[in-house]
């Protein structure tokens, strides 16, 4: 099993849009994925993924002033905006991953002199 953290923290905004300061229209999202399963060492096995969503500042209904704004709120606008099929896709890859990791398919070897 894989849990999912969402990191919206980072975003551009615009400085003033349609009578509102600090517009947020890009979100630097960081999505990690962490296995329920432990390595040797005692530790869940890891998974990083990061990329960039731009918001639309079309219609500002219910404008939020940026100090009240939380990543709860930018992560649910970020997956609004990528939609459902995306998001879906973007933790089955970070699974996927966690998966070769975990029950590695290949390794790296050097050949002696």
């Amino acid at each position: 099993m894989v849990n999912y953290n969402w990191d919206c923290k980072t975003v551009d905004a615009y400085i003033k849009q349609n009578e509102e300061s600090d517009v947020v229209y890009n979100v630097h999202w960081r999505v990690t994925g962490v296995s329920t399963e432990l390595n040797s060492e005692g530790e869940p096995y890891t998974v990083t993924n990061i990329g960039t969503q731009t918001l639309s500042t079309d219609s500002t209904t219910g404008f939020i002033p940026f100090d009240e704004v939380t990543n709860e709120e930018v992560v649910a606008w970020t997956k609004s905006a990528m939609g459902e099929e995306e998001v879906a896709s973007l933790e089955a890859n970070i699974a996927s991953q966690i998966d070769l990791l975990i029950n590695p398919t290949s390794v790296t070897l050097t050949i002696g002199e």
